[in-house]
């Protein structure tokens, strides 16, 4: 303690349990400004991944799908998830065949840019389907 005193900084115990008790002369204050400064350049470096929803209907149109897929890669392209939502009113939900169709038809068209996360799941008067980049 005479000598972190005489230096003007501080004794930190590293490790209390070793006999003798492991200590290290530093300034803390220093010290806790570096660690703060790393998990901020650390958290600088991640990418958050965001999950893109687009929603359809089980008799979508040939021009509005298309655009739905050039949507979905560009979405896929930026390294974001995509979730597909088929929305069925009224007898379409009796035919929901049709809408997973259209789901596995847009599986076909993403091919080699995606990988399934959760395969197309019925809920309620939706029909899920969760896909992410490929890397």
């Amino acid at each position: 303690m005479a000598i972190a005193e005489e230096y003007g900084l501080d004794l930190i115990e590293i490790s209390p349990q070793a006999n003798p008790p492991v200590c290290k002369v530093l300034d803390y204050g220093k010290y806790k400004y570096e660690v703060q400064k790393r998990k901020n350049e650390a958290k600088k470096n991640q990418k958050v991944v965001e999950i893109k929803e687009l929603k359809l209907r089980p008799m979508i149109d040939t021009h509005d799908y298309e655009v739905k897929v050039k949507q979905a890669k560009k979405f896929l392209k930026e390294g974001n998830k995509v979730k597909f939502t088929m929305r069925y009113k009224g007898r379409e939900l009796s035919a929901n065949d049709m809408g997973r169709a259209v789901l596995d038809r847009l599986l076909e068209d993403l091919e080699g840019l995606c990988k399934l996360d959760s395969a197309p799941k019925l809920e309620g008067k939706q029909m899920m389907m969760i896909i992410s980049p490929e890397k």
